[in-house]
Protein backbone atom coordinates (compact mmCIF):
# COMPACT_ATOMS: atom_id res chain seq x y z
CA UNK A 1 0.00 0.00 0.00
CA UNK A 2 1.16 3.53 -0.78
CA UNK A 3 1.00 4.59 2.84
CA UNK A 4 3.18 1.69 3.99
CA UNK A 5 5.90 4.33 4.39
CA UNK A 6 3.98 5.41 7.49
CA UNK A 7 3.60 1.88 8.88
CA UNK A 8 6.18 2.41 11.64
CA UNK A 9 4.31 5.45 12.89
CA UNK A 10 0.99 5.85 14.63
CA UNK A 11 -0.90 8.89 13.43
CA UNK A 12 -3.15 10.66 15.93
CA UNK A 13 -5.69 13.22 14.82
CA UNK A 14 -6.73 15.53 17.64
CA UNK A 15 -9.74 17.23 16.12
CA UNK A 16 -13.48 17.47 16.61
CA UNK A 17 -13.92 18.28 12.91
CA UNK A 18 -15.69 15.61 10.82
CA UNK A 19 -14.21 17.24 7.68
CA UNK A 20 -10.64 16.67 8.87
CA UNK A 21 -11.40 13.06 9.77
CA UNK A 22 -13.00 12.49 6.36
CA UNK A 23 -10.13 14.00 4.37
CA UNK A 24 -7.40 12.16 6.30
CA UNK A 25 -9.26 8.88 5.84
CA UNK A 26 -9.93 9.50 2.13
CA UNK A 27 -6.21 10.17 1.63
CA UNK A 28 -5.61 6.59 2.77
CA UNK A 29 -4.25 7.17 6.24
CA UNK A 30 -4.90 4.94 9.21
CA UNK A 31 -5.13 7.05 12.33
CA UNK A 32 -6.41 7.14 15.87
CA UNK A 33 -8.81 9.86 16.90
CA UNK A 34 -8.22 11.59 20.21
CA UNK A 35 -11.10 13.94 20.80
CA UNK A 36 -10.07 17.25 22.23
CA UNK A 37 -12.05 18.70 25.07
CA UNK A 38 -13.90 21.83 24.05
CA UNK A 39 -11.43 24.63 24.54
CA UNK A 40 -11.54 28.37 24.19
CA UNK A 41 -9.72 29.46 21.07
CA UNK A 42 -8.17 32.58 22.55
CA UNK A 43 -5.23 34.44 21.04
CA UNK A 44 -3.45 37.74 21.72
CA UNK A 45 -5.69 40.61 20.63
CA UNK A 46 -3.04 42.40 18.57
CA UNK A 47 -1.81 39.28 16.78
CA UNK A 48 -1.72 39.59 12.98
CA UNK A 49 -4.63 37.58 11.52
CA UNK A 50 -2.44 35.27 9.42
CA UNK A 51 -0.56 34.19 12.57
CA UNK A 52 -3.68 33.27 14.55
CA UNK A 53 -4.26 29.76 13.11
CA UNK A 54 -0.55 28.94 13.55
CA UNK A 55 -0.76 30.02 17.18
CA UNK A 56 -3.96 28.02 17.81
CA UNK A 57 -2.76 24.85 16.05
CA UNK A 58 0.39 24.91 18.18
CA UNK A 59 -1.64 25.57 21.33
CA UNK A 60 -3.85 22.56 20.59
CA UNK A 61 -0.77 20.37 20.13
CA UNK A 62 0.83 21.65 23.35
CA UNK A 63 -2.00 20.01 25.32
CA UNK A 64 -0.35 16.67 24.43
CA UNK A 65 3.14 17.64 25.62
CA UNK A 66 4.74 14.67 27.37
CA UNK A 67 1.89 12.34 26.39
CA UNK A 68 3.19 11.01 23.05
CA UNK A 69 4.99 7.72 22.53
CA UNK A 70 8.17 7.63 20.43
CA UNK A 71 6.37 6.31 17.32
CA UNK A 72 3.33 8.65 17.51
CA UNK A 73 2.71 11.69 15.32
CA UNK A 74 0.02 14.09 16.47
CA UNK A 75 -1.92 16.24 14.00
CA UNK A 76 -3.78 19.37 15.11
CA UNK A 77 -5.25 22.14 12.96
CA UNK A 78 -7.10 25.43 13.07
CA UNK A 79 -8.94 27.40 10.38
CA UNK A 80 -9.90 31.06 10.25
CA UNK A 81 -11.71 33.27 7.76
CA UNK A 82 -10.41 36.80 7.18
CA UNK A 83 -12.47 39.56 5.58
CA UNK A 84 -10.87 43.01 5.28
CA UNK A 85 -8.42 42.15 8.06
CA UNK A 86 -11.30 41.07 10.33
CA UNK A 87 -11.25 37.52 11.70
CA UNK A 88 -14.50 35.56 11.46
CA UNK A 89 -14.52 32.58 13.81
CA UNK A 90 -17.29 30.11 14.59
CA UNK A 91 -20.71 31.73 15.09
CA UNK A 92 -22.36 31.21 18.45
CA UNK A 93 -25.95 31.52 17.23
CA UNK A 94 -28.23 32.19 14.26
CA UNK A 95 -27.79 35.97 14.35
CA UNK A 96 -24.02 35.78 14.40
CA UNK A 97 -24.03 33.29 11.52
CA UNK A 98 -26.43 35.52 9.57
CA UNK A 99 -24.23 38.57 10.18
CA UNK A 100 -21.08 36.74 9.06
CA UNK A 101 -22.64 35.45 5.85
CA UNK A 102 -24.07 38.89 5.11
CA UNK A 103 -20.56 40.32 5.42
CA UNK A 104 -19.10 37.62 3.15
CA UNK A 105 -21.88 38.00 0.54
CA UNK A 106 -20.61 39.63 -2.65
CA UNK A 107 -17.02 39.84 -1.43
CA UNK A 108 -13.66 38.10 -1.54
CA UNK A 109 -12.23 36.66 1.66
CA UNK A 110 -9.24 34.60 2.74
CA UNK A 111 -9.27 31.21 4.44
CA UNK A 112 -6.15 30.11 6.31
CA UNK A 113 -5.68 26.69 7.85
CA UNK A 114 -2.64 25.93 9.97
CA UNK A 115 -1.55 22.39 10.82
CA UNK A 116 0.82 21.26 13.54
CA UNK A 117 2.65 17.92 13.33
CA UNK A 118 4.13 16.90 16.66
CA UNK A 119 6.11 13.89 17.83
CA UNK A 120 7.90 13.21 21.08
CA UNK A 121 11.02 14.99 19.82
CA UNK A 122 10.01 17.52 17.18
CA UNK A 123 7.30 19.75 15.83
CA UNK A 124 6.44 21.29 12.46
CA UNK A 125 3.81 23.98 11.86
CA UNK A 126 2.69 25.15 8.43
CA UNK A 127 -0.31 26.82 6.83
CA UNK A 128 -2.23 27.14 3.57
CA UNK A 129 -4.13 30.15 2.31
CA UNK A 130 -7.00 30.28 -0.20
CA UNK A 131 -8.97 33.18 -1.65
CA UNK A 132 -12.74 32.70 -1.97
CA UNK A 133 -15.22 34.84 -3.92
CA UNK A 134 -18.90 34.79 -2.94
CA UNK A 135 -21.64 36.10 -5.20
CA UNK A 136 -24.29 38.33 -3.62
CA UNK A 137 -26.57 36.17 -1.47
CA UNK A 138 -30.16 37.01 -0.62
CA UNK A 139 -31.44 37.07 2.96
CA UNK A 140 -33.66 34.10 2.05
CA UNK A 141 -30.66 32.07 0.84
CA UNK A 142 -28.65 32.88 3.95
CA UNK A 143 -31.56 32.02 6.24
CA UNK A 144 -32.22 28.76 4.37
CA UNK A 145 -28.60 27.70 4.65
CA UNK A 146 -28.32 28.43 8.37
CA UNK A 147 -31.62 26.71 9.19
CA UNK A 148 -30.85 23.61 7.12
CA UNK A 149 -27.12 23.16 7.76
CA UNK A 150 -26.52 24.72 11.21
CA UNK A 151 -22.96 25.94 10.42
CA UNK A 152 -22.09 26.75 14.03
CA UNK A 153 -18.92 24.62 14.06
CA UNK A 154 -17.44 26.33 10.99
CA UNK A 155 -15.21 29.38 10.74
CA UNK A 156 -16.99 32.09 8.82
CA UNK A 157 -20.32 30.28 9.31
CA UNK A 158 -20.13 28.20 6.15
CA UNK A 159 -18.93 24.90 4.71
CA UNK A 160 -17.79 25.17 1.10
CA UNK A 161 -18.71 21.50 0.55
CA UNK A 162 -22.34 22.22 1.48
CA UNK A 163 -25.28 23.85 -0.36
CA UNK A 164 -23.99 27.39 0.11
CA UNK A 165 -20.74 26.44 -1.58
CA UNK A 166 -22.62 25.01 -4.56
CA UNK A 167 -24.74 28.11 -5.14
CA UNK A 168 -22.69 30.90 -3.62
CA UNK A 169 -18.99 30.41 -4.33
CA UNK A 170 -18.00 31.90 -7.67
CA UNK A 171 -14.35 30.88 -7.58
CA UNK A 172 -11.47 29.83 -5.37
CA UNK A 173 -7.76 30.52 -5.74
CA UNK A 174 -5.79 27.98 -3.75
CA UNK A 175 -6.73 24.65 -2.22
CA UNK A 176 -10.43 23.76 -2.11
CA UNK A 177 -9.70 21.34 0.74
CA UNK A 178 -8.04 24.14 2.70
CA UNK A 179 -11.37 26.00 2.52
CA UNK A 180 -12.98 22.82 3.90
CA UNK A 181 -10.60 23.16 6.84
CA UNK A 182 -7.75 20.78 6.04
CA UNK A 183 -5.20 21.24 3.19
CA UNK A 184 -4.78 17.50 2.76
CA UNK A 185 -2.29 17.62 -0.12
CA UNK A 186 0.04 19.80 1.94
CA UNK A 187 -0.51 17.57 4.98
CA UNK A 188 0.50 14.51 2.95
CA UNK A 189 3.71 16.15 1.68
CA UNK A 190 4.64 17.55 5.10
CA UNK A 191 4.02 14.20 6.79
CA UNK A 192 6.42 12.55 4.34
CA UNK A 193 9.08 15.14 5.16
CA UNK A 194 8.38 14.79 8.89
CA UNK A 195 9.01 11.04 9.00
CA UNK A 196 12.05 11.26 6.73
CA UNK A 197 13.78 13.47 9.24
Amino acid sequence: MLNDKFKNFKLILASNSPRRRFLLKEAGFDFELRIQPESREDYPLKMRPELIPLYLAKMKASAFEGLLESNEILITADTIVILNNRVLGKPKDFQEAFDMLTLLSGHRHEVITAVCLKSKNKEKIFSASSEVWFRKLSELEITHYINEFKPYDKAGAYGVQEWIGYVGVERIEGSFFNVMGFPIQMVYVELEKFIEG
